[in-house]
């Protein structure tokens, strides 16, 4: 599915009716063949933005996966970055990545209990939060808080929502109605969502977290027919 190197529906299947961890442990060497990894023309005017903003010490990949977002951070991290992740089988593959100019360590480790202290003067993520249900999203954003140093930075791409009645936003109603009714009737459940993750309610969290925030326009990646961002990027620094 989706390349010749991709993985097939079958094992699309079988990794959706195991749990997260297990899920993503299946999927791993097959991973950045498929949709989900988070394309370069996203990484690359991220990179940009935080080129700007840096340069940076110190960085956390939350949710790393196999490594994409990490890339990132050794484009404006000087001294050394870090990934975490559940899933034993994303980070294999993550090791396995070119060497950088900047040491990259990877971690297995729980986002909801970073075994970190405040050491880090960025964390970035990109495509995670769908794993989060809403009501543990204040744990989340508190965790980011307590591994980052006073006036270190979270920073993540936001895409504009879906206009309802789109194709795009149809897409999204019918995956999240199906996990819902997986999740209903086996366990243990694997969460994915894709419509909880607005910028307004995002924004109150990160606030009420210790959080200022601000948003950047990714213009590379274009905007709506009503003028706004196709995607901004989000930048959350701890006050």
């Amino acid at each position: 599915m989706f390349t010749p190197q991709g993985p097939t529906l079958r094992e699309l299947a079988v990794q959706a009716l195991s749990s997260v961890e297990h899920g993503y442990d299946l999927l791993a060497p097959k991973f950045d063949h498929t949709p989900f990894r988070t394309p370069d023309t996203v990484l690359a005017p991220v990179t940009r933005l935080l080129r700007e903003l840096g340069p940076f010490g110190t960085g956390l990949d939350l949710c790393c996966g196999t490594g994409a977002g990490a890339d990132v951070l050794t484009e404006v991290c000087r001294e050394r970055v870090a990934g975490v992740d559940i899933s034993a089988g994303m980070l294999h593959v993550a090791r396995r990545r070119p060497p950088t100019p900047v040491p990259a360590h990877w971690v297995r480790g729980d986002a909801l209990a970073l075994p970190f202290g405040p050491v880090f003067d960025l964390v970035v993520s990109f495509g995670a939060f769908g794993h989060f249900l809403p009501a543990l999203r204040p744990a989340l954003f508190e965790q980011v808080h307590a591994v980052l140093r006073p006036g270190g930075r979270f920073a993540f791409p936001l895409p504009a929502p879906a206009r309802p009645g789109s194709g795009a936003h149809l897409a999204m109603l019918g995956f999240d109605t199906v996990m819902r009714v997986r999740n209903a009737l086996r366990q243990p459940p694997f969460v994915m969502y894709y419509r909880g993750f607005r910028l307004g309610d995002v924004t109150a969290e990160l606030t009420a977290a210790g959080f200022g925030v601000e948003t950047y326009a990714l213009d590379e990646l274009g905007r709506r027919p009503d003028g706004a961002p196709r995607c901004r990027m989000l930048v959350a620094t701890r006050r």
